[in-house]
């Protein structure tokens, strides 16, 4: 089977990845046709299936994972990507802006609400899937969404193997296809990770792949070393030392941040250029940020990010290192703790998204 045509297979129109039958279809299909520009289901199709064409020749990808499987307290992540995208489209010639940087939208994992990863599935659970997913293929395709997607990337790499990602999630979980699968495409990346979070279970309760064990897997698979760089830590049960010295992460915790952004900046960006690597993914859990800004998320913590600190960040990552890949996770719209909370933390998700494609699109 042609890449393109497994894709199309893999993958939803943008807003897609949700089943749904009646409750929220509406504005499911409304969102779709704002963001292809089209009036119908065959123009969204057909928009959808010229996006994916022209990957071999885009800059960077899109790409939405709406799962929510993978977290552990609230959930609700599986609706930041249609929040993200729709509000993306009330900035100012956001599609001309896209397509000038040579990014273009892949659409949606489709994710079966259930599953999380085949690694957790009997042959008769990935059967019963296949056939409803794929009832006319032949292939043994993926069934679970963290799967699916790294098939998917896996065959976008092979279209395009200097091709950038950034990946709008769902729940944390989400960013481990996103760099298994970049890792298998080029090796020679770090890792800086806005979070509350360390993310740095081996596997909880048993479950290997999920919010809260995607870090460990991450730091395996680059030798450790300090590739992971980890910002705004906070709500933990063991000290900053306990990380570094065990798993050789390195730790900006959010109090350092607080106290001296810009040194921080500075040294975050230090240690990154003395990892001899050619460049950055950027996974940014909303979280990192302070629940002042950003509550609409399933676990918020206060005392965190300034946002300014992580545009700057951003900025200066792109700069002076170089920026591969990048993502935003844990959008979860209807999770919000104070009036207004959803719509600050859309916004602000949404102000990330276009600042990490400017850093990508313009650094090599």
């Amino acid at each position: 089977m042609h890449p393109i045509d497994e894709l199309a297979l893999l993958l939803r129109p943008a807003g897609g990845g949700l089943y749904l039958v009646s409750t929220g279809l509406a504005e499911q299909e409304s969102a779709q046709r704002a963001l292809y520009g089209a009036s119908d289901k065959a123009g969204i199709d057909k928009a959808f299936r010229k996006n994916l064409e022209s990957i071999a020749n885009a800059h960077t990808f899109i790409a939405a994972i709406p799962s929510d499987v993978g977290a552990g307290f609230v959930r609700g992540a599986n609706l930041g990507p249609q929040a993200i995208r729709t509000e993306s489209l009330q900035e100012r010639h956001w599609p001309q802006w896209c397509e000038e940087r040579g990014i273009v939208d892949i659409g949606d994992v489709f994710v079966v609400p259930q599953l999380l990863h085949d690694s957790m599935l009997n042959d008769a659970q990935i059967a019963r899937a296949r056939k409803a997913l794929y009832p006319a293929a032949t292939e043994a395709l993926p069934v679970s969404p963290l799967s699916i997607a790294e098939r998917a990337f896996d065959l976008v790499y092979a279209l395009n193997p200097r091709i950038k990602p950034f990946i709008i999630g769902g729940d944390h979980s989400c960013a481990w296809p996103a760099v298994a699968s970049l890792h298998k495409a080029r090796s020679d990346f770090a890792i800086v990770q806005s979070d509350a979070h360390t993310d740095l279970l081996e596997t909880r309760l048993g479950v290997e792949y999920c919010f809260a064990t995607w870090s460990y897997h991450a730091n395996e698979m680059l030798g450790r070393g300090g590739k992971l760089v980890q910002v705004g830590i906070r709500a933990t049960r063991f000290p900053k030392v306990h990380w570094e010295s065990t798993l050789s992460v390195k730790q900006f915790w959010a109090s350092e941040c607080r106290q001296d952004p810009e040194g921080v900046i500075e040294r975050i960006v230090g240690h990154c250029n003395s990892l001899n690597v050619n460049s950055i993914y950027f996974s940014n859990d909303i979280d990192g940020i302070d629940e002042g800004y950003a509550d609409a998320t399933g676990t918020p913590e206060p005392d965190g990010l300034e946002p300014e600190l992580l545009f700057n960040l951003i900025d200066k990552l792109g700069r002076e290192v170089g920026i591969c890949g990048a993502d935003i996770m844990e959008v979860a719209p209807l999770a919000e703790r104070s009036q207004g909370g959803t719509a600050r933390t859309i916004a602000l998700a949404t102000r990330f998204v276009r600042a990490s494609l400017d850093a990508m699109t313009r650094s090599s």
